[in-house]
């Protein structure tokens, strides 16, 4: 099979399209033709210094396809060749064919947009623990969602309106802003031109927002903590600013605020979030919710997706395509 992998990290052109061994079927698990790959976050950190599993490594772990060949055990769990289905994995989504667990498949209903699909899990999984599980965010409360044009940004801002919150999204245009105004964002700020805390606490009277989704990091997190009301929450949901800073906690203890950071990988293969992930796939299809795809790119111009994606241009998901 053809993947996009590498032999060192570093910047988007250490990417090769290589000729690698077909990946073995387990007998718990399948083989899945891959038909989209969505590229997360964690790929892109990945490929510029993260962790070598394999020589050549293939990064990446979220996809969608048909499954090709089924194991013993995943056959009589239920597992068919010709089933549609999105995955996450530890890694080897860059490919055209992957192997995973059954248990880590989630089956893509009749009739969706499998490029659609692919990028529902991590993204939807993610804000979904971010506002609800540990932002407890309830109806009549106000939202606070950084890098609102991002994966996690575009499907906390759906799911926070959906649940009668009023959403303050940031993005650094105001292109960007008008691309996801029709998702529920109440106010937009564009935090090139704002200081995004100032701007929220005047967009709620000087009050603040009850509740913060960060997915950025660094000192954006510090501007957060100001950003937050009496017992206002900050989620800290990954770096994609990548910038390692010392945060100052000091400004929670005069408004007993909380600072909680959130990893669904740690939870991911629980009933809970199996069952949460299926729901929001189910609403994907449905289109009771939306997965904004930016642009795709073939499997073999993998190092242009990335350096797209790091680029800062893209609205929502960038997806390969082998």
């Amino acid at each position: 099979m053809k993947a996009a992998a590498y032999h060192r990290t570093g910047p988007p052109d250490v990417f090769e399209y290589l000729d690698v061994p077909d990946p073995e079927c387990r007998s718990s698990g399948v083989v899945i033709r891959v038909e989209a790959v969505s590229i997360e976050g964690g790929d892109v950190l990945n490929r510029a210094g993260g962790m070598l599993t394999g020589d050549p490594h293939i990064v990446g772990y979220q996809c969608a396809g048909t499954v090709v060949e089924v194991g013993e055990s995943a056959a009589a769990a239920g597992a068919a060749e010709g089933q549609r289905v999105v995955v996450t994995m530890a890694n080897g989504s860059h490919a055209e064919l992957v192997s995973v667990p059954y248990a880590s498949v989630w089956p893509v209903p009749d009739g969706a947009d499998i490029v659609a699909a692919a990028c529902v899990p991590v993204a939807f999984g993610t804000a979904d623990d971010c506002l609800f599980e540990f932002g407890k965010l309830v109806g009549g409360e106000t939202v606070l969602v950084q890098a609102g044009a991002g994966g996690v940004g575009i499907a906390a801002i759906q799911l926070a309106k959906r649940a009668g919150a009023t959403v303050l999204a940031t993005a650094s245009s105001a292109d960007k802003l008008e691309r996801i105004g029709h998702l529920g964002v109440d106010h937009g700020i564009n935090y090139k031109e704002h200081n995004a805390a100032e701007e929220a606490r005047r967009l709620t009277d000087g009050r603040g927002v009850d509740l913060v989704v960060d997915p950025v990091g660094g000192s954006t997190l510090q501007g957060s903590l100001g950003a937050l009301a009496n017992r206002g929450r900050a989620i800290t949901v990954g770096n994609a600013g990548r910038e390692r800073i010392a945060i100052d906690a000091s400004p929670l203890m005069g408004i007993n605020g909380s600072l909680t950071g959130v990893f669904l990988g740690a939870e991911i293969a629980t009933p809970r979030v199996r069952e949460m992930i299926g729901r929001h796939i189910a609403d994907v299809a449905s289109g009771d919710l939306e997965v904004i795809v930016d642009r795709t790119f073939p499997l073999a111009d993998a190092a242009a997706a990335h350096a797209y994606i790091e680029s800062r241009a893209a609205v929502g998901r960038v997806v390969l395509i082998p």
